[in-house]
């Protein structure tokens, strides 16, 4: 069983207080594919232009991750770029060049078509429910979105959201949403919108996830230094959507186990704090699943009581 992503594959330029990357492998699709390999074998949907560099190609095989949905086309990749502040909680972006992720409009390969499990990146609604409809055994179905579908493409979304099992969003986002200030009133609102678990994310103060009438709230990795959060939530989708799906985990297997849950938030926490330590995806080159274990109960140690 695998997980399918769909999703941007992209290049960035980032710029931190730590140094400048003119252009590095990205995308969102990238970033949650590579977190969530070390959990589930991974099948990409994407495109990517003639540009995209087959060192890539086959860092990205290397790491259990099918690229049978990757669709090579005429034209530039995906490209973005910002500068993040000194503190790192805020970026400005710099530059965005859609390029051939203008034209996406996923079609899976029919060997995807079966698999249980659906993570749906930061695209369209409407394209995020047609590639839902393309499945025909999917379990566990969720994924992202933004302020921009939020605010003008809500009825979509709205419309999406009913087919999902979770959600993943920002503190921000679960706000314009929702229409609610309190966090906990936003969830009781998004929850009633479709999703029956809800995981808002708020940065370097953690996460806190959601599910019918209970919550669990997951503190942030203090790491020494954050070297680029290009990714960071990205990657936190990964472990999350990963660890369920490389344990079996979903409703058509029975209610999923809130401690399951609490467990998949934690391993988010940990990849996304992976993610933070070097430039882009260069965490993942050498990160080990040993690494990800030692983290993972680093955190229960610190928040055991």
């Amino acid at each position: 069983m695998s997980l399918i992503v769909v999703g941007s594959v992209a290049y960035d330029g980032v710029e931190t207080p730590h140094g400048k990357v003119d252009r590095m492998l990205g995308g969102a699709c990238t970033y949650i594919s590579l977190s969530a390999s070390y959990f589930t074998p991974v099948k990409i949907v994407g495109v990517v232009g003639e540009d995209f560099a087959q060192a890539d190609v086959e860092f990205l095989a290397s790491r259990n991750i099918d690229l049978a949905g990757l669709d090579r086309v005429p034209g530039k990749t995906f490209f973005w770029a910002g500068k993040y502040s000194p503190d790192m909680n805020d970026r400005e972006t710099l530059q965005t060049d859609l390029n051939v992720f203008a034209d996406f409009n996923p079609k899976l390969p029919e060997s995807y078509r079966s698999e249980p499990y659906l993570f749906l990146g930061n695209i369209q609604p409407d394209l995020q429910r047609s590639v839902r409809a393309q499945m025909t055994n999917v379990h566990l179905t969720g994924g992202d979105t933004m302020n921009y579908w939020i605010n003008d493409f809500r009825p979509a979304l709205l419309e999406t959201l009913r087919q999902w099992d979770f959600l993943l969003i920002n503190d921000s986002e679960a706000r314009l949403l929702s229409g609610e200030y309190n966090l906990r009133r936003a969830a009781e609102k998004i929850m009633a919108m479709g999703p029956h678990t809800l995981v808002i994310k708020r940065g370097e103060y953690g996460a806190i996830l959601f599910r019918r009438d209970t919550h669990f709230m997951v503190p942030g990795y203090l790491l020494e230094s954050v070297f680029d959060p290009t990714g960071a939530g990205d990657c936190f989708a990964g472990g999350f959507i990963g660890y369920l799906a490389g344990k079996g985990i979903s409703p058509k297997n029975g209610d999923i186990p809130f401690a399951e849950l609490r467990k998949a938030v934690i391993y988010g926490s940990v990849m996304g704090s992976f993610c933070c330590e070097k430039f882009g995806v260069d965490r993942f080159r050498t990160l080990t699943s040993a690494e990800i274990e030692a983290r993972y109960q680093e955190f229960k140690n610190c928040t055991e009581f």
